[in-house]
């Protein structure tokens, strides 16, 4: 069988980085390796217990993306890189270059984008691809062969979410209408704003009644009181947060297995 696993870098790098924030790694020169080392041991245990026959580290790169021109203040909330990971980054892709793992960027796209496109693209080629990532956004990608292999809660091995798994998650009926469940619900960790008052659990009944976003809209005469209001006051906005968390899966780049 062949076997692709997509890493997603900076979420596992921030993972890594936390899991030993109370116990951090540091080495004679004062560099703390906590990073490095929590992805390092992160990075074996997949090549041991997983055997890919193919395998890449998708890094997100610096500057703005093109969600930043559809919405200004995308990710504004967000901190700075901790001056440790900014400081491990270097080792780390020097690292992974020594395994002779390709390690893929494209200016403009962030990980997910680059990991959706080339995991459609090797499905196509007869892959079974694993997405290893921690972020929920990318549910919309799975299908009969594209997986999420995330990481548990600390040191407890990983979770393989398929299809299933994602519409038992979220209660919904299609993969797709992961994007509109994100766009309705918004996103506080990369600052999505969503529609105001709408968390997953109605979102999730919303999406079950009309099936998708478009069609909210198409009977929103139907809805009631404050809700409809906000779904009436918000609607750029909402649609916005819907492109705004659609994963691009046709970036120019070529997969080749």
């Amino acid at each position: 069988m062949k076997k692709l696993f997509l890493l997603d870098a900076y979420a596992l790098i921030y993972r890594a980085y936390y899991a030993l924030m109370r116990m951090p790694r540091v080495n004679s020169k004062g560099l703390n390796t906590s990073a490095i080392f929590g992805f390092l041991n992160t990075l074996e245990d997949v090549l041991k217990h997983e055997q890919p026959t193919h395998i890449a580290v998708v890094f997100d790169p610096s500057g703005p993306t093109f969600r930043h021109e559809i919405f200004d203040a995308y990710k504004a909330q967000r901190e700075e890189t901790p001056e440790d990971i900014r400081k491990a980054i270097p080792y780390i892709k020097k690292l992974i270059e020594a395994y002779q793992i390709p390690v893929v960027q494209v200016d403009g796209f962030e990980a997910d984008d680059v990991i959706g496109t080339l995991a459609k693209q090797a499905e196509k080629l007869d892959f079974e691809v694993f997405m290893m990532t921690p972020d929920k956004d990318y549910g919309q990608l799975v299908s009969e062969h594209v997986f999420i292999y995330k990481p548990r809660h600390g040191n407890a091995g990983f979770d393989v979410l398929g299809v299933d798994e994602v519409l038992r998650k979220w209660n919904l009926k299609t993969v797709n209408q992961v994007i509109d469940l994100l766009g309705l619900m918004g996103d506080s960790s990369d600052n999505i704003p969503g529609v105001p008052g709408i968390g997953p659990k109605t979102a999730s009944k919303l999406l079950a009644q009309y099936g998708s976003m478009e069609g909210i809209y198409e009977n929103i005469a139907q809805l009631k009181g404050k809700q409809k209001e906000n779904f009436e006051n918000f609607k750029d906005q909402a649609f916005m947060s819907k492109e705004l968390a659609r994963i691009i899966t046709d970036i120019d780049i070529d997969f080749r297995g």
